[in-house]
């Protein structure tokens, strides 16, 4: 594993274009719509708090403002469950999506919203969601983390989890059949995945479970680096590996919840991110891909969902949409290289 500390001035200049991008997208993902602001007053509006019945503040503060955090801070915490799942399996083309992690929260999230599930709460809340697509994600990735136990076999690990993945969508397109109609089409528009409609709630929900445990995975990247090279060398560094396998499933599982509650599935971020960060980047060093995973997560989610809402204005495509189109040449390149390794 080639390792460069951050007093490498590459390095330096690489986290600097990437905050540099970040700002940069979020921005713009404010100033343009299909009613265009300039930065200036976008600037302006933001930083004053400026909340009156104005045309732009009221497009600044109830819609493109929230979408913006969410999308950058979702973007951000799948981009590193996509991270921790490939070190945890030491297979690059794994993530919560791939493994099916995604599509048991959207099977407990159908259970939820189309099933009356009602998880032992009284009412409909943000807490409520995220509880669902929670369990869902903890439940197939326990399984999955029973099953890496038996199946050496990376690739055989990859098709269970895709099989698991078809039986949960299969147990969703059953909800759906029997589903009241106007719960149906909610939950249909939910699940083609989307920062849009995100309220200040919703927000404040994804950044208060994202945050804590992004700043997790930055505390847990050096262990990170031993588990990488193998469980027999990470207990030679003092790593409890039971515990610490526990620890990062839980980790990935809770940073993909709390995004698929609230804006659905996302496809390929979790598994493109981490090699472009690995790529940019030139080292496999825990301590430098966390958080670059999460600047460069942010900001391509952010960018795909600014593409998504403008480039067939005034139609909006979904945000799996544009991050497919993103992801899936990488994927393939991936596969390819890999192919002519072995």
């Amino acid at each position: 594993m080639q390792q460069k500390g951050w007093t490498h001035s590459g390095n330096i200049t690489i986290f600097g274009l990437l905050l540099i991008g970040l700002v940069l997208v979020f921005l713009l993902n404010i100033a343009l719509g299909s009613i265009k602001i300039s930065l200036p007053e976008v600037i302006r509006i933001i930083v004053n708090h400026i909340q009156d019945d104005s045309t732009y503040s009221t497009i600044v503060w109830k819609i493109r403002l929230p979408r913006s955090l969410a999308a950058i801070t979702g973007g951000a915490a799948i981009a590193v469950s996509g991270l921790l799942l490939q070190v945890f399996f030491r297979n690059p083309v794994v993530d919560a999506y791939v493994l099916g992690v995604s599509s048991g929260a959207t099977l407990l999230m159908a259970l939820v919203t189309l099933g009356g599930f009602t998880l032992g709460l009284a009412a409909m809340s943000p807490m409520y969601l995220f509880l669902g697509a929670l369990m869902g994600a903890l439940g197939v990735t326990a399984v999955i983390l029973v099953l890496a136990y038996r199946v050496r076999s990376p690739v055989t690990l990859l098709v269970i989890g895709l099989m698991i993945g078809y039986l949960c969508s299969a147990a969703t397109g059953l909800l759906t059949t029997f589903a009241d109609n106007e719960k149906l089409k909610g939950f249909m528009i939910w699940s083609l995945g989307s920062f849009s409609g995100f309220t200040w709630p919703q927000v404040k929900m994804v950044i208060l479970i994202s945050v804590p445990f992004l700043f997790l995975a930055l505390l847990i990247s050096k262990p990170l680096n031993s588990f990488l090279l193998g469980e027999d060398y990470a207990k030679s560094m003092g790593v409890n590996t039971k515990l610490f396998r526990l620890f990062i499933i839980l980790v990935s599982s809770v940073l993909t919840a709390a995004v698929t509650a609230f804006a659905g599935p996302v496809a390929f971020v979790g598994m493109a991110v981490p090699h472009i960060s690995r790529l940019s980047l030139r080292t496999s060093d825990n301590r430098l891909l966390v958080p670059a995973t999460i600047l460069l997560g942010g900001m391509i989610t952010a960018l795909c969902d600014l593409t998504a809402r403008t480039i067939l204005a005034p139609a909006e495509l979904t945000i799996s949409t544009i991050t497919s189109f993103f992801g899936v040449p990488i994927v393939i390149w991936l596969l390819m290289k890999r192919g002519s390794e072995l």
